[in-house]
C-alpha cells in the first residue's frame, strides 16, 4: 500500500463567539448582554514570528460600558508570559476592537485568552482560540512502564485462547437491496460477547473492508450508503448492542477497574478491537491486503491501539482522537468524574492512576503502527486537545497525513465524513482494480 506522507494545513480567518450575561434590569427581569469575539487570520504559525489577534467587544446595553480587557497565554510547552491589561470603555450599543501580539517561541499550541471584566460585574466575559506551531516537532515524554511489552504480549495471548464463536445472523435491508446485512456476534477476552452490523456488497467478489469503532457511550449502527466496500460499524463492550456482559450504564469507562491494569475497562476493549479484525479475516469475501480501522474521539483512540496491537491493519484513520497523552491530557482539562473516583479511596491518588492508565496510553502504542495513518483534528477543541493528539500521532513510525480545522472543536463536519470515505476508497479501490 503507497500513501503520500504529506501534511495538510488549513488556514482561513477564524472566528468564535460567547455570550454571557453581563447585567440584569431587575425592574423588568430581563437579562441583558455583551459579545466578545476573539479573531485571527492564523492558525498553525511560524515560530517566533508574531501573530496578531483581534478582540471586538460589542456593548449591548444602552448604557456606556466600563471594564478592563485582559489578555492571557496558556501552554503545557512554555512559561506563560505576563497578562496584558487595557482599561476600555464602549459607548450603548457600539462596538470597538482590540489587538493582542504573541509568537510561539516553540512547537506546540497555545491557548490565547482574552477576557473582558466590566465594572458592575464580577464574572468575566470570555473568548479564547488556540494557535499552534510546528506541530510535526511536537513530543511528550513516554510514560511506558517497564513490563509494558509483556502486558500486551500477555493479553493478546489471553485473548486467543478464547473461542470466538463467531455468529452471523442475517438482517432485512430493503431500503438497500446492494447491501447485505448481517447481526455480527462473538466471544471476546474474559468470554465477554460482543457484537456489530455487518454490511457487504450483494454480489460475488472480494473487497476491502473498514472497521468502524465507536467514540465514547455511542452505539454503532450500519452505515447504510457504502456498496463498494465491507463495513463492519462495531459494538466493543459495553457499547451499542455489545452490553449483555458488560453494561454500557453509567458511561465511566474511563474509570472503571482503574485501581488495577488487568481489570480496566480499556484492557477488554482494546481487546475487543482485536477480535473484531479476527472476524474480518475469517471471512472469505474480505481483502487481507485492505483492512481500515476508522474511528472518532474515543474510536480515534481505539484506531492507534488496534493498528498498533494489530499488524493486519492495512490503514488507520483517527478523528479527534481520546485516550492520548494522559499526562498531558488531565493538564488541559478537568473531569469531575475523575475527581470523584479518586476521592472515593483513600488509597488512590492520581500517580497510581496515570501508573495504570500509561497501559493504555496510544501515546505509549503509537511507535508500533506502521501502516498508513490519517489523523483528523479540530483546532479548537476542549476535550481532546490536539497537543495530546499529536503527541500520539508523532510517534507513528507509518505514512501519516494530518488534517486540521482551524474552527472546528470536539465535532467535525458532515463534510469531513464524506472526505475519509473518499480517501479511503481512493487508496484502496484503485488498487484493488490493479491487484485484479
Amino acid at each position: 500500500m503507497i500513501v503520500q506522507s504529506t501534511y495538510i494545513k488549513v488556514t482561513n480567518t477564524c472566528l468564535l463567539i460567547l455570550l454571557f450575561c453581563v447585567t440584569e434590569d431587575t425592574s423588568f427581569g430581563q437579562k441583558r448582554m455583551a459579545r466578545i469575539s476573539v479573531i485571527s487570520n492564523d492558525n498553525i504559525v511560524v515560530q517566533q514570528k508574531p501573530v496578531t489577534l483581534t478582540a471586538s467587544i460589542e456593548n449591548r446595553l444602552d448604557e456606556l460600558i466600563t471594564g478592563t480587557l485582559t489578555w492571557n497565554v496558556r501552554s503545557v510547552f512554555f512559561e506563560s508570559p505576563p497578562s496584558t491589561e487595557q482599561r476600555i470603555s464602549i459607548n450603548r450599543r457600539k462596538s470597538i476592537s482590540c489587538t493582542y501580539s504573541f509568537s510561539m517561541p516553540c512547537p506546540g499550541f497555545a491557548d490565547i485568552e482574552c477576557q473582558f471584566l466590566t465594572s458592575n460585574s464580577d464574572t468575566p466575559i470570555t473568548a479564547t482560540y488556540r494557535i499552534g506551531s510546528d506541530v510535526g516537532k511536537i513530543t511528550s515524554p513516554l510514560t511506558i512502564q517497564k513490563d509494558f511489552s509483556v502486558f500486551w504480549e500477555q493479553s493478546l495471548t489471553q485473548l486467543a485462547k478464547v473461542s470466538p464463536r463467531f455468529q452471523i445472523t442475517p438482517q432485512p435491508n430493503k431500503a438497500r437491496p446492494r447491501v447485505r446485512l448481517h447481526e455480527v456476534s462473538m466471544k471476546s477476552f474474559g468470554d465477554v460477547s460482543v457484537r456489530g452490523w455487518l454490511e457487504t456488497p450483494n454480489r460475488a467478489g472480494v473487497y476491502p473492508v473498514v472497521l468502524r469503532l465507536p467514540g465514547y457511550g455511542q452505539s454503532m449502527k450500519p452505515v447504510g450508503d457504502q456498496e463498494d466496500l465491507i463495513v463492519f460499524s462495531f459494538n466493543p463492550r459495553g457499547h451499542g448492542n455489545s452490553q449483555d456482559d458488560v453494561p454500557g450504564t453509567p458511561q465511566d469507562y474511563w474509570v472503571r477497574g482503574l485501581d488495577d491494569r488487568d481489570t480496566y475497562f480499556y484492557r477488554g476493549a482494546y481487546l475487543d478491537c482485536i477480535r473484531a479484525v479476527d472476524f474480518l479475516c475469517s471471512l472469505d469475501n474480505v481483502d487481507q491486503d485492505r483492512i481500515a480501522v476508522w474511528g472518532a474521539s474515543q474510536g480515534g483512540g481505539f484506531a492507534f491501539a488496534t493498528a498498533a496491537l494489530d499488524n493486519r491493519v492495512d490503514l488507520c484513520v483517527a478523528d479527534i482522537p481520546f485516550l492520548c497523552n494522559w499526562t498531558n491530557y488531565f493538564k488541559l482539562t478537568q473531569w469531575d468524574e475523575m475527581d470523584e473516583w479518586l476521592d472515593k479511596k483513600q488509597d488512590r491518588s492520581w500517580s497510581h492512576a496515570l501508573k495504570t492508565m500509561s497501559y493504555f496510553d496510544t501515546m505509549n502504542l503509537c511507535e508500533r503502527v506502521t501502516c498508513p495513518t490519517i489523523m483528523s483534528i479540530g483546532l479548537q477543541d476542549q476535550i481532546c486537545p490536539p497537543t495530546t493528539s499529536f503527541a500520539a500521532f508523532n510517534r507513528i513510525r507509518g505514512t501519516k497525513t494530518h488534517m486540521i480545522y482551524p474552527t472546528r472543536g470536539h465535532g467535525l463536519s458532515r463534510e469531513h465524513r464524506h472526505h475519509t470515505w473518499k480517501q479511503i476508497k481512493e487508496l484502496f479501490l484503485p488498487l484493488k482494480a490493479e491487484k485484479e
